[in-house]
């Protein structure tokens, strides 16, 4: 079944023909990797930008322990889990879908938008008024709203007598965005606004300016900037394409495209199976597709097994993580002393020995939560602590107190923290234990881990590699 499964998916033909013109690099577990596949995943990952580049020999020994894990995740049915199926689908989905659309369909839906524009703007065309408003509150006793009226009836006047509307706009319009640009508000089409608003603006041409009137906002003057019709559309079909390809136009297609072909099997398929035909015509079409649709169905295994078996293990292992630091001690020397402990700052001189006394019959990992129960359990912070294990330059009161090197950082002490202490030990050439370098004792015994596992998956599937078609990989 799980031959069968990943033949019908991802296209691993065995015809002689096909073998002819794709001969098999390696099989692994009984699966042929053919040479395009190989070559595929080779150039991608041996390109220009890699530092460390492989030989293809030496990259068939890589590619094959990746078969051979995605084998042994096939074999524990890893590929049926729901949350891999769900995530599969959603990766392999984002490559199809978008291949269900055209260019052409997308240009046709930027052309019926801009058709509908066109009739919603109709013979009155575009306008670019700026204006002057006063805001007025349709709650405004009638002290109020003479008082605003009279206002608006001062800054025409002013207007009149020459002052410049874009400087007045600014200084006493009360619509924000628009005062920032001298008033200016940008191109409107018919039914965007008020239709008091429009009444007026749409009575005026450019230069003209109105008389204060009044919107259920309040009161705006208004000076026509300009009128025009819209553009034809070709001058306007990129930007619309453009705007239209940012707010996910393809997208909806593909979602419609998909829906309508549901409705028409009316029951007989669901949208899954309708995407499922649609990956599996293009993996047959389009080798590169295909590869690529492999590329995410592999990795997403590879990465549940690996978790399982190597790097979830291994951080969760503290057991194992404490057996490793032991057998390998020497390998987590230092070529400088280090300070495991803490440097902290207090208020009152007190603290200074009751912190040393709250910790010191505790383990490390323990300090932080007892420090911060005893001294700081409320908003109120009575000390601050620097908690670590530190190297010179790491902190500057270890420097100062610990290592005696002073710096100018050092001696720059908080006001409201002025004592400084620092409480822990020396280490001068080990880790005390395998806490103090966790992180890198389980990036060693994740390495350990893989090493051992690889090694029994190579006794457990067995893998052949073809050094005649190996030696072919790009030179055909």
């Amino acid at each position: 079944m799980k031959r069968f499964l990943l033949i019908s998916v991802f296209g691993l033909f065995t015809a002689a023909g096909f073998a002819q013109s794709d001969p098999i690099v390696m099989t692994v577990n009984g699966v042929p990797v053919p040479r395009s596949e190989f070559e595929y995943s080779f150039n991608k990952n041996n390109g220009d930008g890699v530092i460390d580049k492989k030989t293809a020999e030496e990259y068939a020994e890589l590619y094959a322990n990746y078969k051979l894990k995605v084998a042994a995740a096939l074999e524990e049915r890893l590929d049926t889990l729901s949350s891999f199926k769900e995530e599969f689908a959603m990766y392999r989905d984002q490559q199809v879908r978008p291949t269900m659309v055209t260019d052409a369909e997308v240009l046709s839906e930027a052309r019926k938008a801009y058709d509908r524009t066109v009739e919603a703007i109709g013979p009155k065309g575009l306008i670019q008024p700026a204006h002057i408003f006063l805001r007025l509150s349709t709650k405004a006793t009638p002290e109020e709203q003479e008082r605003v009226k009279q206002r608006a009836d001062s800054v025409y006047n002013a207007l009149q007598a020459g002052a410049d509307f874009a400087e007045l706009a600014k200084a006493v319009s009360q619509d924000a965005r628009s005062a920032a640009r001298g008033g200016l508000i940008g191109w409107m089409q018919p039914n965007q606004a008020y239709p008091e608003f429009e009444e007026v603006a749409y009575s005026l041409q450019p230069g003209d300016m109105s008389h204060p009137f009044l919107s259920p906002d309040g009161y705006h003057i208004i000076l026509m900037k300009a009128r025009k019709q819209l553009e034809p559309f070709e001058e306007l079909k990129e930007a619309i394409v453009r705007s239209f390809e940012q707010q996910g136009i393809r997208e909806a297609i593909a979602e419609q495209k998909l829906r309508q072909q549901v409705d028409e099997a009316k029951g007989a398929l669901t949208m899954e199976q309708v995407m499922d035909r649609r990956a599996d015509s293009l993996a047959a079409a389009d080798p590169e597709m295909k590869y690529l649709i492999q590329e995410y169905h592999d990795g997403l295994l590879l990465y549940e097994i690996s978790n399982r078996e190597v790097w979830e293990r291994a951080a969760k292992d503290e057991a194992g993580q404490q057996a490793w630091f032991a057998a390998h001690k020497k390998d987590y020397a230092w070529t400088e002393p280090h300070y495991k402990g803490i440097a902290y700052h207090v208020k009152d001189k007190a603290d200074v020995k009751a912190v040393r006394n709250c910790v010191k019959n505790l383990p490390f990992d323990q300090w932080a939560e007892a420090l911060r129960t005893t001294f700081n359990p409320d908003s109120v912070i009575r000390i601050r602590v620097e908690k670590g294990v530190f190297k010179q330059g790491d902190n500057p009161t270890v420097d100062r107190m610990v290592f005696k090197v002073a710096h100018p950082e050092a001696a720059a002490s908080n006001p409201d923290y002025p004592i400084d202490a620092v409480y822990g030990k020396k280490l001068k050439k080990y880790p005390d234990d395998y806490t103090d370098v966790r992180a890198q004792v389980i990036a060693d015994y994740q390495d350990q881990l893989e090493q051992e596992w690889v090694a029994s998956l190579r006794r457990r599937y067995p893998v052949q590699i073809n050094q005649e078609v190996l030696k072919t990989v790009n030179q055909h």
